[in-house]
């Protein structure tokens, strides 16, 4: 995807109409910093067991799952979008993957029995929340025992704090959706407050907005 998409997936929380009507032209574009991606993967892989579930909240696409899929048992990928979810099950036909569940949910509103999952992804979504911290409590308690939680948040306060200016004029007329204008360490705190401990936290390029935490409870 181009720099600006990015930023409109990233940036914003539209209504499922929004990404069902821009899917299609989402799925086609490449991602805006690969290497970054690729490292995010890695590191990633570096904690998924053959015998893990996983659940992947704001999946999009599915790009990620069906790159994980082959490391873990099962995979539960959500999405608020239909249409989203329509072209991730139709990649992981293509790919040949047959242990992902994709799913239509909100993360606000899912719900499971806790200690059901070994690992939890959330890319490019806490921003975007009402209450990010009730999200990660839930994360927490949906954890196994020594699970991890593995999340890229757009962090712009340190660098954008006139941000939060806007936003009470955009939405009030109409012009953009809920943005949560964090930091860094308002997000780590979010997480240690939860319960989690920091395994490890990067942000990649010097000017980077992205912040990539692996957060594990205590097992």
């Amino acid at each position: 995807m181009t720099s600006v998409e990015h930023m409109e997936r990233t940036m914003t929380r539209p209504s499922s109409r929004f990404w069902d009507r821009i899917a299609d032209r989402y799925s086609r574009q490449p991602v805006a910093d690969e290497a970054a991606y690729q490292q995010k993967l890695r590191v990633t892989q570096d904690y998924l067991r053959p015998d893990m579930e996983v659940l992947e909240f704001g999946c999009g696409t599915g790009s990620t799952a069906i790159v994980h899929a082959p490391f873990v048992k099962h995979i539960l990928a959500t999405d608020i979008s239909e249409r989203m979810l329509e072209i991730a099950r139709g990649k992981a036909d293509a790919a040949k993957i047959d242990n992902i569940a994709f799913e239509r949910a909100a993360i606000d509103t899912f719900s499971a029995r806790d200690e059901t999952y070994d690992a939890i992804m959330g890319h490019s979504i806490l921003h975007l929340l009402e209450d990010k911290d009730a999200v990660i409590a839930k994360v927490h308690h949906m954890l196994k025992p020594g699970g991890v939680f593995v999340s890229s948040t757009v962090c712009i306060g340190e660098k954008m704090k006139w941000f939060k200016l806007i936003i009470p004029i955009g939405r009030a007329l109409g012009l953009m959706p809920l943005v949560k204008v964090l930091t860094a360490k308002e997000l780590e705190h979010s997480l240690t407050a939860a319960g989690f401990k920091i395994d490890h936290c990067w942000r990649p390029g010097s000017k980077g907005m992205t912040v990539f935490i692996v957060a594990k409870k205590a097992g």
